[in-house]
């Protein structure tokens, strides 16, 4: 296997730049950023950070699937805010997501993410 091959996940919004939307590099899957873009319309997804953290995880699992993966899988995870004062409510959601032991995690705050969402999640997965 080359060292990067990317992942072809049509359930997932399509990239909006030069990049895949994942790439195996040996048993690791490095998932792109998501943001809470709903694939049907291409929009950004209104709603609290609640909402949008669910859509960008909903995003990362059509990802996963299309390389063969699930949320089980995942070992690290990067979270993007907005705003902290965000952090307990995408925290709840994000642990509705993951079943203990949890993914290693980092979450910071940013000045803007594209289209304006709240959230953006990026993760690291193993097969």
């Amino acid at each position: 296997m080359p060292p990067r091959t990317p992942v072809i996940a049509p359930r997932a919004p399509a990239a909006i730049g030069p990049y895949s939307a994942a790439v195996w590099s040996g048993e690791h899957l490095f998932c792109s950023g998501q943001t809470p873009i709903d694939p049907a319309s291409g929009t950004l997804v209104t709603g609290d950070v609640t909402e949008q953290t669910h859509r960008a995880f909903d995003n990362l699992e059509a990802v996963l699937d299309a390389a063969g993966l699930g949320m089980d899988h995942v070992v690290k995870c990067n979270v993007y805010l907005v705003d902290m004062a965000d952090f307990p409510a995408m925290n709840r959601a994000y642990e509705a997501r993951f079943r203990a032991p949890f993914p290693a995690r980092t979450t910071v705050a940013v000045a803007a993410l594209p289209l304006g969402a709240r959230v953006e999640i990026e993760l690291v997965a193993r097969r």
